[in-house]
């Protein structure tokens, strides 16, 4: 990379960091430009150009992102927590958290529920892969015996713009029969490209590992089993919302320098949800699998 868009980069990459460093602070257009030293009367559309969201949704996500782990780990009060969140009064933060994840700060303290957390910081998690270049090499990648898997499977199929709707209901379904994403591994079966030409050709499959019997009046499940075998297997630790980067090293690079050959069953991945005990925040893991010959 040239001096120019390195030096660009790490101005930006500083506004993010003084961001996340400086939330209970004054976060105002004038602030964090002077911080990335450009001016404020461009500032505001550089950064939304960089990063795809504008300055004040970084810092809101920003700020409930640090809220929702306070609700999850620590002891202060939902008015304090709402309060360091800045907003004004707890019913404010009230309406927003519930806007952005779907449960009441109350509720998610209780039991927090992580897929909607994830997809709501997309964004937050998008912005900071563009200052990231992610390069794979041959030894990120471990070739692995798996074994085979049984799986409840609901199967989206049809424009991937309605794919939220589908995961809305696999999450209903996993929650009324019991099965946590921390204790049952969560699978997702890519069966066409992620944008294909004829958007209603797209085709996915969520799973969730287990092997109780499925009702046959189910509507919405079915009884499958992820087949076992040897796999070339990837780790993801970056942008989880967008496996093609990865998918496209595995086909372009590893797969042709490797002397395998792809097994005849699609490409998928396991989502691992992990809680540490000293970490901020819940984070994720994905173990893309291309199966093999």
């Amino acid at each position: 990379m040239k001096a120019a868009p390195r030096n660009y980069q790490a101005r930006m990459q500083r506004v993010l960091d003084y961001i996340d460093q400086h939330l209970d602070g004054d976060l105002d257009l004038e602030t964090v430009s002077r911080v990335a030293a450009f001016s404020k009367f461009h500032f505001h559309r550089q950064f939304s150009a960089t990063f795809g969201l504008s300055v004040h949704r970084y810092v809101q996500l920003a700020r409930l992102k640090r809220a929702s782990h306070r609700l999850a780990k620590d002891a202060q009060s939902v008015t304090e927590i709402a309060m360091d969140a800045g907003y004004d009064a707890p019913d404010a933060f009230a309406r927003a958290f519930r806007q952005r994840f779907g449960q009441s700060p109350s509720s998610f303290r209780k039991s927090p529920d992580w897929a909607p957390w994830l997809a709501a910081f997309g964004p937050l998690d998008n912005a900071r892969s563009k200052l990231m270049q992610i390069t794979y090499e041959q030894d990120d990648v471990m070739i692995r015996d798996v074994p085979p898997t049984a799986v409840a499977i609901m199967e989206h199929r049809g424009d991937r713009a309605t794919l939220g709707d589908t995961i809305q209901r696999f999450i209903a379904w996993r929650k009324a029969a019991g099965l946590s994403p921390e204790t049952s591994p969560t699978f997702n079966i890519f069966r066409s490209e992620r944008i294909p030409a004829n958007p209603a050709d797209y085709s996915m499959d969520l799973c969730i590992g287990t092997d109780r019997p499925i009702d046959p009046d189910d509507a919405q499940m079915k009884a499958g089993t992820i087949p076992g075998g040897r796999c070339a297997v990837l780790r993801v630790v970056h942008d989880t919302h967008n496996l093609e980067p990865a998918a496209l090293y595995l086909y372009r690079d590893w797969l042709p320098a490797s002397g395998e050959e792809a097994r005849d069953f699609p490409i998928y991945c396991r989502r691992h949800f992990s809680f540490f005990p000293n970490a901020p925040a819940h984070e994720v893991v994905v173990e893309l699998f291309l199966p093999l010959k």
